[in-house]
């Protein structure tokens, strides 16, 4: 039910995935600084490299790749850091990360010197998981990587890979001054310290990110459900029921509140969190049902079973609530229903009307029931019903 784990929420909030700022990227300088019109002195070669470079700007990687292939490289005029420099670009853009790092590594051989290519480099290594040499590459990348918020996230992330927490989480503290509007760094500290271990000042921080960010439900339901699964249930609690006052339609919110109780042993609070969300999307309310049904709430649950839309759902955990609440009557007399929506093909079903039939002493519609039980273990179930109805017949006085 709606299991949210560690490594989804985790990525969920990487550092905006590099790949997303690739389109950007093309745009940085590193191709303008030899645009000049003496270019058109290099005859049809240039005119590759040149349509290649527009086809990078409009984002058509593919075709930037095939103006590529025309280029001759063996022409001693054919600029040979600009052609791997943007055949590098071309391959980042269609995620090739291999090739992309062989062509930036190529066009630094050849004497690339602006330090932007670094920056490329760095984020095929990140998407590659070279974390050390994402760093290296960083390092040669000087000033350039403090004055872009993704290249600090990250530095960040590597040294986090790295197991250089201490780094890490300093390179986090840094960008957020530097970039004090941008919320991703102080994020991204909070779920690091819930990684250590540190929930006290992960939740301090927290509060004072959901504050001042002015963050989304997402947010919340993030650092909520890191808590939840760090065991730390009621600091889960306490941010999930502020989300619940700011979001109250947001169905994300409520489950993972319905989850955190369900945690703590709290099925109560967890059913009525559920009831309430119901109302705003009716899908819920089997669910909402089945967590009153656990919890011995049974005409509760019966109540709530009568909206459900779905018949099947409907029908097999009215059965079911009925059989709880020794209702053996009305729950035998499901049987057309059961038949006519298909249920009965469910064999935990049919055992389930079979025990009905039995507790109603009607012997022979139960065993017509039984004859049917194939799963080995509601197999073993029937043939002691059979016994019992056998001891119910000989010795009546038994079964009062």
């Amino acid at each position: 039910m709606w299991d949210l784990s560690r490594k989804q929420i985790m990525n969920s909030y990487r550092f905006e995935v590099w790949i997303n700022s690739l389109v950007v990227a093309v745009f940085i300088g590193l191709l303008s600084t030899t645009l000049e019109a003496a270019d058109n002195k290099k005859g049809q070669t240039t005119d590759f490299i040149e349509l290649a470079a527009i086809m990078l700007r409009d984002s058509h990687h593919d075709r930037a790749l095939l103006a590529l292939q025309s280029v001759d490289l063996d022409n001693e005029k054919t600029d040979l850091v600009r052609f791997y420099t943007l055949q590098g670009l071309a391959y980042m853009g269609l995620n090739d990360l291999e090739a992309a790092k062989t062509s930036l590594q190529q066009a630094i051989a050849k004497g690339q010197t602006d330090k932007s290519i670094f920056i490329y480099l760095a984020q095929t290594h990140f998407g590659l998981k070279e974390y050390r040499q994402v760093l290296d590459a960083m390092n040669k990348a000087g000033d350039l990587v403090s004055k872009d918020p993704l290249s600090l996230s990250i530095k960040a992330e590597s040294h986090w890979h790295l197991q250089q927490t201490d780094a890490a989480i300093e390179t986090l503290n840094v960008a957020q001054k530097k970039f004090p509007t941008d919320f991703r760094f102080s994020k991204r500290t909070v779920f690091y310290f819930v990684e250590l271990g540190l929930y006290q000042e992960a939740v301090r921080l927290g509060r004072d990110y959901l504050h001042r960010s002015k963050a989304s439900a997402a947010d919340y339901v993030a650092l909520g459900n890191a808590l939840r699964l760090s065991r730390e249930y009621q600091e889960a609690l306490n941010i999930l029921e502020v989300a619940r006052l700011k979001f109250p339609q947001d169905e994300m919110v409520a489950k993972l509140l319905v989850h955190t109780y369900l945690d703590q042993g709290k099925p109560n609070s967890a059913a009525f969190i559920l009831e309430q969300a119901a109302l705003l999307n009716p899908n819920l309310q089997a669910e909402a049902a089945e967590i009153y049904r656990r919890a011995g709430r049974f005409h509760k649950a019966l109540t709530l079973n009568e909206s459900i839309g779905d018949q099947k759902v409907k029908l097999k955990q009215r059965l079911s609530i009925l059989l709880a609440l020794k209702q053996y009557e009305r729950a035998a007399n499901m049987e057309s229903s059961l038949y006519r929506t298909g249920l009965l093909e469910d064999q935990d079903v049919r055992y389930a009307l079979a025990y009905a039939l039995f507790s109603s002493r009607r012997f022979a519609d139960a065993n017509k029931h039984l004859d049917h039980l194939k799963n080995a273990e509601l197999f073993r179930k029937g043939t002691e019903l059979r016994r019992l109805m056998e001891i119910c017949k000989n010795e009546p006085w038994q079964c009062t």
